[in-house]
């Protein structure tokens, strides 16, 4: 008898847990619009430093994106955007990308290509870059602009 209502608290805890409290971590509002555009980031290297590709990336805000990340480098390269990388915000990933414990990265295998399905943040102008894991006192720093997708 002990058992069953062990079995069956359990049960009912993880029907709970699953149905709101697993996703709660994830809950975002809806996205300003149905549309999941693709963008291409490339990843080279200038003079034995890494060089992201459009310098000056330009997003649709609080939408989702399906990123597709080369990297055309011999070197494991980090792919920062601050808040863009964080949990919450990522929808699916996959390929040589491994998201960094720092929560505001994307590490990208030498030679590799992978894909970041992820929720853009509000509108803004902000900072993004990539930064070889060897080389991380020589950053690569470009431009993000978020805009209103309405407008």
């Amino acid at each position: 008898m002990t058992i069953s209502l062990r079995a069956a608290a359990a049960t009912a805890f993880l029907a709970v847990a699953l149905s709101g409290g697993a996703r709660a971590a994830n809950d975002l509002p809806p996205p300003k619009t149905d549309a999941m555009p693709p963008v291409e980031v490339t990843i080279t290297t200038e003079n034995g430093v890494p060089a992201c590709a459009p310098a000056e990336l330009r997003l649709p805000a609080q939408t989702n994106v399906d990123l597709h990340v080369t990297n055309q480098s011999n070197e494991q390269v980090s792919l920062t955007a601050p808040q863009i990388f964080q949990n919450k915000n990522v929808l699916h990933h996959d390929g040589d990308v491994v998201h960094v414990a720092s929560n505001d990265a994307y590490l990208v295998k030498a030679n590799g290509k992978g894909e970041i399905r992820l929720r853009t943040i509000a509108p803004g102008e902000y900072k993004y870059g990539c930064t070889a894991t060897s080389k991380q006192d020589k950053p690569f720093e470009g431009k993000l602009t978020l805009v209103d997708p309405a407008k």
